[in-house]
């Protein structure tokens, strides 16, 4: 992809809201062989394509945007912690409840049963508090 069409693409996702991208993701799709998502894995690559994927990922849902970083941060062995407190926190207070519901729908669990698999202590009961399924 020329640079010019990547630096069209960087200042398009830079400056719509949530709305508007999805209205030109729509269009694009209308217009262009591949939908947007399709257009980026093919003429993007490394760091630039992961960075655009996610935010079409984020803008197309982002209840189940969340909800699979969670999932991702504490299936199999290990916790990556650093992932589960940021979403957590940066969520806590804008759409957490709609980041459970979906969690649950996707991974046939509750986000409570997973964060009380993977944690303990004072950790556990904050994780659990911000995400408002503390019963502390």
């Amino acid at each position: 992809m020329a640079q010019r069409f990547v630096c069209r693409f960087n200042y398009i996702f830079a400056s719509r809201n949530f709305a508007q991208l999805r209205l030109i993701f729509e269009e694009y799709s209308k217009i262009s062989k591949y939908d947007i998502e399709k257009s980026i894995h093919r003429e993007m690559s490394g760091d630039l394509k992961d960075g655009m994927v996610a935010i079409v990922a984020m803008v197309r849902d982002t209840p189940g945007f969340f909800a699979e970083r969670l999932y991702k941060a504490m299936k199999g062995l290990g916790t990556d912690d650093e992932t589960l407190v940021r979403v957590v926190v940066t969520r806590c207070e804008v759409d957490m409840e709609d980041v459970k519901v979906r969690f649950q729908q996707e991974y046939k669990k509750s986000l409570r049963s997973f964060i009380e698999g993977d944690t303990s202590g004072n950790y556990r009961r904050m994780l659990l508090t911000l995400i408002n399924d503390g019963g502390y």
